[in-house]
């Protein structure tokens, strides 16, 4: 029986949201499946990525196939990085100790990468704001001074109005 890591898509038209299983090769894509083993979602930035790590190590070292796309989000979580020290482990390339500090080295990266980017979206959202409210105020204050000045030359002759009968009586 060949085992898929694959996505299982939920979520409404347009707003795709998708379960990560463990399913039979020949089961269809939204039907049965193996094992729930997290959650994607692509709609946010950047991408909600929910997964328990172990379960997918151990179905990858029992042979499971991860989709490309699987493939891609279980490298993003650290899972591939994983089973390739568990490999270099069970060869003699390395030992327990040196294996869990490369990849404690690897997941703080990793999460100074996201924070950074997360930061920097927020940055460029305030950015955003302050350029939109410094803009509207600009208009605000042009429309302001148009209004004043189209009115102030009807008031000065209004004013000229009842000044020069008062000088020729």
């Amino acid at each position: 029986m060949p085992v898929k890591i694959r996505l299982q898509r939920h979520g409404k038209k347009a707003n795709a949201f998708y379960h990560i299983v463990i399913a039979d090769g020949r089961a269809p894509r939204d039907g049965k499946f193996i094992e729930k083993i997290g959650t994607y979602n692509p709609n946010t930035n950047p991408a909600t990525i929910i997964l328990d790590n172990d379960k997918a190590l151990s179905w990858i070292q029992n042979g499971a196939q991860p989709t490309d796309t699987c493939r891609a989000i279980l490298s993003y979580k650290g899972v591939m990085y994983k089973n390739h020290l568990k490999g270099g482990i069970t060869k003699g390339a390395l030992t327990q100790e040196q294996a869990d500090a490369k990849y404690a080295k690897w997941e703080s990266e990793k999460e100074g990468k996201i924070t950074g980017k997360i930061t920097k979206l927020d940055t460029a959202k305030k950015d955003a704001y302050k350029n939109r409210m410094t803009s509207e105020t600009a208009a605000k204050v042009a429309k302001t001074a148009k209004i004043v000045a189209k009115n102030t030359p009807a008031v000065a002759e209004a004013v000229e109005e009842n000044s020069a009968p008062e000088t020729q009586a």
